[in-house]
C-alpha cells in the first residue's frame, strides 16, 4: 500500500504503508486509508517526529563501529534506511504546512 501525504502548502510526500503507519503512530494518529493532521495538531506532530528522529540517530551512533576494511562493508544501497531518514521529508512537509497555516491529509 502506498500512502500520500498532501497539503496545499507543499508537494506531496509518498511512502510505503508500513513506513507511514510507523510515523502516524509516532504522531498519535490512527492508521486509516484517509486522515488529517489539523493545523492545531501540527506542532505536536512535528515535535513527536523530531524526537523520534533524534532518538533514531542517537541509537545509530551508539552502535559499535566496525573498523574493518572498506571492502568488507556492504554497498550504501544495502544499508537500512533509518527512521530519521524516513521522517525527514514528512517533517519538512509538516513544518511548511504549519507556516502556511494549512492542514496535512493522507490517503492511500
Amino acid at each position: 500500500m502506498i500512502i500520500t501525504f498532501k497539503s496545499r502548502a507543499t508537494a506531496d510526500t509518498i511512502m510505503f504503508g508500513d513506513n507511514a503507519r510507523q510515523l502516524l503512530s509516532l504522531m498519535g494518529k490512527p492508521f486509516d486509508t484517509k486522515g488529517i493532521i489539523t493545523l492545531e495538531q501540527l506542532p505536536a506532530a512535528i515535535d513527536a517526529l523530531k524526537q523520534a528522529a533524534a532518538a533514531s540517530r542517537d541509537a545509530e551512533r551508539a552502535q559499535p563501529q566496525d573498523d574493518g576494511a572498506a571492502e568488507d562493508k556492504p554497498p550504501a544501497m544495502l544499508m537500512p534506511v533509518s527512521l530519521a531518514q524516513r521522517a525527514a521529508p514528512l517533517i519538512e512537509q509538516l513544518e511548511r504546512a504549519l507556516k502556511a497555516k494549512q492542514p496535512v491529509i493522507w490517503e492511500s
